[in-house]
């Protein structure tokens, strides 16, 4: 009896069974969620980068990541004064040393003392340390030319992106034709497409096109606010600006010129459009430091929302998001950001508050570099020389790989490049030949999945299709950033680049 009790303990035990998560059980937004920046070409290259350290022969000695904005990944060397802050904060002992100037020291004690234990390691509130918040305040004071801010209104984040994600949480609701839509810039930066397919929210594409030189007009930006209608219930629109660069000379979307950094009159009419339909705003500004064209100047969303008045002024509600990841700092892996929120309603910011008590805080480290961004040495500290010095530097030198990326790119067969008013990338248009497309469908797929693919395996030339982001049908683009230093880098990879859209059509014409 024992033994036959046994046996069938044994055969219980030894029975294959099924998983309890598996596709078909999973949840099935995340398998809709797509992220093209770190997609399937990123890990395709990881792959060629494992078989080139296994000594598989290759057309190339090198995988070049020209996929994702990580100015330190590409050689852009840390700004001094925001390492040697954070070097003092993360290890106090450091305090008596005579290696550190003393403003650095200061900042650091000032830190120090904001935070539980004077310890960089402790937990801060959720909504982040309360002299950083004060801190955030005052820089968006001076950035806007003395309109208040009130550091009740900032929230610190784990980079933009967290704080994104928290309020577009906030805002998706309702099911089927009542669910939340949002309307996203084409092309439009993958985060706001995945994030919208995890909480089964809408993500509605918008264009804007130019009607005369430095007008803008928003025909398609109405008409398909209003088709939505039909099977969503729009309630956000999401600015990038700095944004994603543009894929077409003439149209393209949001910038004055043919860039991508907005004009006054372009805000005040994106301001207009959300207030008349009754549009939540985001505006994504992470990239306000990185402005290089002549005659191009940032205006943040809330300065220009406050100077239209009423009723715009008292009643639009908006947030708007900044990141230590990006402009010269590029320290993205710190994980700093902040969200400054206007006119949100006071029951819903505790919602908000509530949503990110559930992760804790932000990381406490990002907070402190966060904190020398928006308050950086003054003019008076011993450090300033060098801080400015080395941040005009890093400004310079993108400004001047924004300018030859252009130059290259226009200058190749097949390839069409906008100038690059802002932020960190390019976006070129490339011309596919009927038979490259065909190979593609036949592949399964976009055809500019399939140039670049092919620019991977045949160059080591990591750079990401414009289908990832969103492109006008029938054109297809790639997106590279422009950040490999030192500036020769660049210009090899854009020669190198540049050469195989020649190539390509050849095979396939």
């Amino acid at each position: 009896m024992a033994s036959s009790t046994g046996d069938r303990s044994q055969a219980v035990r030894n029975r294959l069974r099924a998983k309890v998560l598996t596709l078909d059980s999973m949840n099935p937004r995340v398998q809709r969620v797509e992220y093209a920046v770190r997609g399937p070409i990123v890990q395709r290259a990881l792959e060629l980068e494992q078989e080139l350290r296994q000594g598989v022969k290759k057309p190339f000695t090198e995988v070049i990541r020209a996929n994702i904005g990580d100015a330190q990944a590409m050689g852009q060397r840390p700004i001094t004064f925001l390492r040697q802050v954070l070097a003092l904060c993360v290890n106090p002992d450091l305090l008596s040393s005579p290696n550190f100037p003393d403003d650095a020291k200061k900042r650091a004690e000032r830190i120090l003392q904001a935070c539980g234990g004077h310890s960089l390691g402790a937990y801060s509130v959720s909504s982040g340390i309360q002299l950083i918040r004060e801190d955030v305040a005052r820089y968006i004071e001076r950035r806007d030319g003395g309109i208040p801010a009130d550091p009740n209104n900032v929230f610190l984040s784990t980079g933009a992106s967290d704080a994104i994600v928290t309020v577009l949480k906030l805002l998706v609701a309702g099911e089927g034709h009542t669910r939340t839509g949002v309307l996203i810039p084409i092309p439009q930066y993958p985060l706001y497409s995945a994030t919208l397919a995890e909480l089964g929210a809408v993500h509605v594409d918008y264009y804007l096109t130019r009607s005369a030189p430095g007008r803008w007009t928003w025909p398609s930006f109405t008409v398909h606010c209003a088709k939505a209608r039909d099977h969503c219930r729009p309630r956000a629109l999401c600015v990038i600006n700095p944004g994603v660069p543009p894929w077409l000379t003439r149209p393209c979307c949001l910038p004055r010129t043919p860039g991508q950094v907005q004009t006054r009159e372009c805000i005040e009419a994106v301001i207009r459009f959300a207030f008349e339909e009754r549009l939540f705003l985001l505006a994504d500004e992470v990239y306000q430091d990185n402005v290089y064209a002549a005659g191009s100047q940032f205006h943040s969303f809330k300065k220009v929302l406050m100077e239209m008045g009423p009723p715009y002024a008292g009643q639009q509600e908006l947030a708007s998001f900044h990141s230590t990841s990006k402009g010269y700092m590029g320290e993205c892996g710190f994980r700093g950001g902040y969200v400054e929120v206007v006119n949100m309603d006071a029951a819903v910011q505790q919602q908000m508050l509530k949503l990110m008590s559930v992760r804790l805080c932000p990381p406490v480290p990002g907070q402190a570099l966060l904190d020398l961004v928006v308050s950086p040495p003054a003019p008076t500290d011993p450090s300033f020389a060098q801080f400015q010095a080395e941040k005009q530097a890093v400004l310079a030198e993108l400004a001047a790989k924004a300018k030859l990326t252009e130059q290259v790119f226009n200058e190749a067969p097949g390839i069409s490049c906008n100038p690059v008013q802002g932020a960190m990338y390019s976006f070129p248009r490339v011309q596919l030949p009927p038979r490259a497309v065909e190979r593609a469908q036949e592949l399964g797929l976009a055809p500019d999945m399939f140039f670049c693919l092919r620019l991977l395996e045949e160059t080591g030339i990591c750079v990401v299709p414009g289908s990832g982001f969103g492109q006008r049908e029938g054109t297809y683009h790639f997106r590279m950033t422009i950040l490999h230093t030192p500036l020769e880098k660049l210009r090899l990879l854009l020669e190198k680049l540049s050469r195989f859209p020649a190539q390509f059509t050849l095979e396939y014409s």
